[in-house]
């Protein structure tokens, strides 16, 4: 673990009587800014799935509580206070209050609950914020901000991107949305997300595992996992629109004995034709939700963008066929490493993204 992320294991049940100096913020109160697909419609708390999604409060006061509870215990945060100081909670599977900031100065402050982790770990439920010495929550930020929408893969959800040994270890204290090329991309520009990801996920066809599900069947679910839950499209216009997928889809189409290959494909071998129109057909389904955003089909940085890669070509065609003057192509260079990208790699990501769109898009 990076040595300036301290883990808080210090979990504190609250007891006794409210005082003038004490003030519980329940999950409904408009203050709170959450962002990311977050269920907010039952009566108990708000429901957390996809990566990067967050919670931010701006208040007074000198400590500041969380009370959260989550499916599996499997789930990790980074808490962030004041735009700075970083920690990491792991919420227990019992209902529990955290200290998520002590010992604060007089004045303005902000802490934001943000997941680093996939939905495959379960849900998280938030509950509240509690503070306490001389309290007080203050308006919400008020400025327009820049929306971005990103639809991935491992490379998007920053899978290991914090196993400094390079193995790729599926422990998710390893995973890290926030230093993924998403979200970095997303604080340049001081914009608001969503992350639609999930490791292993294809557009045509997705590695085994808890779910067979491609992107084009769960990209419109609230829940992940329920396909009866759909999200709302319109809670969330973004202005620009990244698609990064087909790095799975590409060493799956090659392996006809894989369990997925025989669900999806059958015995043959999917055909140029085939890969370019599912690749279509899936930017046509954003296209229809978002008419008027500028979607960029990127590729990156592993091997798909590899010397000799074919699928640069099948990405080129089918943008050229869709005939979208906001519709981009964008590949970022083959790393050149194993495994997934490093801290180093995906910053290199997000650059590259961002140039990109300082150079074509206003």
């Amino acid at each position: 673990m990076m040595k300036n992320i301290i883990l808080i294991f210090l979990s504190i049940y609250l007891f006794g009587c409210k005082n003038s100096n004490e003030l519980l913020i329940n999950y409904t109160n408009p203050q709170i800014e959450y962002a990311g697909r977050i269920d907010t419609t039952q009566n108990k708390g708000a429901d957390l799935y996809w990566s990067g999604s967050s919670i931010k409060i701006n208040f007074e006061g000198e400590s500041i509580f969380a009370t959260l509870k989550d499916d599996t215990g499997d789930n990790y945060y980074n808490i962030i206070i004041d735009n700075d100081s970083i920690h990491i909670i792991r919420p227990n599977t019992i209902q529990t209050t955290y200290l998520l900031a002590k010992g604060l100065t007089k004045g303005n402050h902000s802490v934001e609950i943000f997941k680093r982790t996939e939905w495959d770990r379960g849900k998280s439920t938030f509950f509240n914020f509690k503070i306490k010495g001389n309290a007080k929550v203050l308006p919400r930020s008020t400025t327009t901000k820049r929306k971005i929408e990103f639809y991935g893969n491992s490379i998007s959800a920053g899978y290991a991107v914090e196993d400094f040994s390079g193995m790729d270890s599926p422990d998710s204290i390893y995973t890290n949305n926030y230093l993924s090329y998403t979200a970095l991309t997303a604080r340049y520009y001081n914009a608001e997300f969503r992350c639609i990801c999930r490791s292993g996920i294809g557009i045509m066809i997705s590695w085994p595992g808890n779910t067979l599900n491609t992107m084009p069947e769960i990209y419109d679910r609230l829940i992940p996992t329920d396909s009866l839950s759909k999200w709302d499209f319109s809670n969330f216009s973004p202005d620009i629109v990244v698609v990064n997928l087909f790095q799975n889809d590409a060493w799956l189409v090659n392996l006809p004995n894989n369990p997925a290959f025989k669900t999806r494909f059958g015995s043959v071998k999917p055909n140029d034709e085939f890969i370019i129109n599912s690749y279509k057909t899936f930017i046509l389904e954003l296209r229809k939700h978002y008419p008027i955003a500028n979607i960029i089909c990127i590729l990156g940085n592993m091997s798909i963008t590899k010397k000799g890669s074919k699928w640069m070509g099948y990405v080129s065609k089918a943008v050229s066929e869709l005939n979208d003057d906001k519709i981009y192509v964008h590949f970022i260079p083959y790393k050149g490493t194993n495994g997934h990208p490093s801290i180093k790699e995906q910053e290199e990501l997000s650059k590259s993204l961002i140039k990109f769109i300082d150079e074509n898009i206003k």
